[in-house]
């Protein structure tokens, strides 16, 4: 089994920065992938950002320049920075990452984190 747990959310002013990390335990096998995604209140999941095992990393438009997605694999923690936050930023973050067993791939989630931006 492997587990995901997002931590870093909270409450914070519009401008403000937050730091979101995802820690994967358990059973983990070749890690491809890690992303995040949100989800606002009445509206379909998104793709925040993701980052490969090479370090390549993409972005949704709306967050280029200000969110930064980051790994240490050493500490199987993917890290999300969110700078210059804005009100249309408040959603609950997953983070999800996607490993390969045996010629299979598979997705794991977190149970998420909320991100509230008060304008």
């Amino acid at each position: 089994q492997v587990q995901l747990v997002e931590s870093g959310g909270g409450l914070v002013q519009a401008g403000a920065s937050l730091r979101l990390s995802c820690v994967i335990s358990g059973r983990i096998f070749r890690i491809n992938a890690m992303h995040w995604y949100r989800q606002a209140p009445e509206k379909q999941r998104e793709l925040v950002a993701g980052i490969t095992t090479g370090d390549s990393t993409n972005y949704a438009d709306s967050v280029k320049g200000r969110f930064t997605i980051s790994r240490d694999n050493a500490k199987n923690t993917v890290y999300l920075q969110l700078n210059s936050l804005k009100p249309e930023d408040t959603a609950v973050y997953f983070c999800a990452v996607d490993m390969t067993a045996a010629g299979l791939g598979y997705r794991y989630w977190g149970q998420g984190t909320q991100v509230t931006v008060s304008s």
